[in-house]
């Protein structure tokens, strides 16, 4: 193996390890436990709590005039600028844009329709301290600037040919994403779903591959599933909440990729490629370790110019705080309010009620009401199934919602506004796929339990 001067080695072992620290490695806080840029994002959304509604508007109204722009100023042929990499969108995503600015500005001047200005719909993304929108803009900060920790020094290359053997005829999914898995089960989802989304523009992914990892993998933080099962009162028994929602999503992650939708998504790379058959061979020559090791190495070198490093993860800040924070507004502010004004997710919900009962799930008629307006928002089956009676059903709603693991407030609009092949009816059929195989799981589990 060629031999590495002491800056490559370092740029792999020591930046690799502070990757692994604030991304992946949980700390114990008084808020439960979280991974240290977590801690760096709500730290830094304390700061900016006095105006961060205000910034978030202004950003949205820059995103919606510079897409308008983009259509009246044709395009320089053979060029493509940062400017057309964050602007230059079609017609629908522009809208969408437009949309988000008139949804923020009634929340924040407190104008326009009850159902759109409510603490319950735009409120929840909005609010100064702790809306899931005006959060974003924090930890897309230290995300897009130290995602690179994980990515470009060696780390997912290192991991890559060791969990092969694994992660491809289990999850049909390459060895490296190994690292994205856990970044998302220690970390938090939409950790997962960015750095997914990087592999993929890097042509690390192919299309099918990002696809699956960011719908089987990109699960909530251990935080937050504290915050549901407190929400629907069964504390007492978060052990087997937890180890019952590793069990389904581990049965999940097998079988999905192996159907309809995910399945039938492209094996191409991001830039139209395909990928070869020496992609995760070892070379001769080399054990995994080894070649594990000079894969690191050599990405390090390719890498070693860190003024490079800190200006893609600039770009990177502002492309997730333009592209991707005016979806999550308008997605999340729309599927909330069908959620809290109309009976659409409810009526939705409906068919479940003779399975739950087959299933013998106390309350089966309350329950299935739940089942599908988590599409909306992950908390709310928990807080639509709070007052009901048994516990095993609240267990039961509880554990379905996590293992569901699309929805829009977050997740699923994250998916959306990144260049990840899916669309929102992929994430639908697949929210749906998930919830009719986990009900089974989830119900079975309870019955032992309960």
């Amino acid at each position: 193996m060629k031999k590495y001067s002491f800056y490559i080695w370092f740029l792999f072992i020591a930046l690799s390890s502070l990757g692994i620290f604030l991304f992946i490695l949980p700390i114990g806080t008084e808020n439960g436990i979280k991974v240290p840029i977590a801690l760096l994002a709500s730290a830094l959304a304390g700061v900016v709590e006095p105006f961060i509604q205000w910034f978030t508007l202004i950003v949205f109204i820059i995103a919606a005039i510079g897409s308008l722009i983009t259509k009246v100023v044709p395009k320089h042929e053979g060029s493509y600028t940062l400017w057309d990499s964050i602007f230059r969108v079609n017609w629908f995503w522009t809208i969408v844009r437009v949309l988000a600015v008139v949804f923020a500005a009634m929340y924040i001047l407190d104008f326009g329709p009850s159902p759109i200005n409510s603490d319950n719909t735009a409120g929840i993304l909005l609010d100064p301290a702790g809306g899931l929108v005006t959060y974003m803009f924090s930890i897309f900060f230290f995300a897009g600037l130290l995602l690179p920790l994980l990515t470009d020094f060696g780390l997912l290359d290192f991991f890559g040919s060791m969990m092969v053997k694994i992660m491809r005829p289990l999850f049909k999914i390459p060895g490296r994403a190994a690292i994205d898995c856990l970044a998302s089960f220690v970390g938090d989802g939409t950790i997962g779903v960015l750095l997914t989304n990087r592999q993929y523009e890097e042509n690390n992914y192919t299309a099918r591959e990002a696809a699956t990892i960011a719908t089987t993998f990109s699960v909530v933080s251990i935080t937050f599933c504290i915050v549901v099962v407190e929400t629907i009162h069964i504390e007492q028994y978060f052990l087997q909440f937890y180890g019952t929602v590793i069990l389904a999503t581990i049965i999940l992650a097998v079988i999905m990729p192996r159907i309809y939708p995910l399945k039938k998504k492209s094996d191409m790379f991001y830039n139209g490629q395909a990928p070869t058959a020496e992609r995760e061979k070892v070379e001769e020559g080399f054990n995994v370790f080894s070649f594990g090791l000079k894969n690191a190495l050599e990405k390090a070198e390719e890498n070693k110019n860190l003024g490079k490093i800190v200006f893609s993860g600039s770009k990177n800040v502002l492309e997730m705080w333009i592209a991707i924070t005016p979806i999550i507004m308008t997605f999340a502010t729309i599927a909330l309010m069908l959620a809290e004004f109309t009976s659409f997710f409810r009526i939705l919900g409906m068919p479940f009620e003779p399975i739950l009962a087959l299933l013998q799930i106390p309350e089966a008629g309350e329950a299935a009401q739940t089942m599908i307006v988590g599409f909306a928002d992950m908390l709310l089956p928990s807080v639509l199934g709070a007052g009901i009676e048994s516990d095993m059903t609240r267990f039961f709603i509880a554990t379905v919602s996590v293992t569901q693991l699309i929805y829009l407030s977050e997740v699923g609009g994250l998916i959306l506004g990144t260049r990840l092949p899916l669309k929102l009816w992929d994430l639908f059929i697949i929210f749906l796929i998930r919830t009719i195989i986990s009900i089974p799981i989830v119900a079975a589990v309870a019955h032992m339990i309960f």
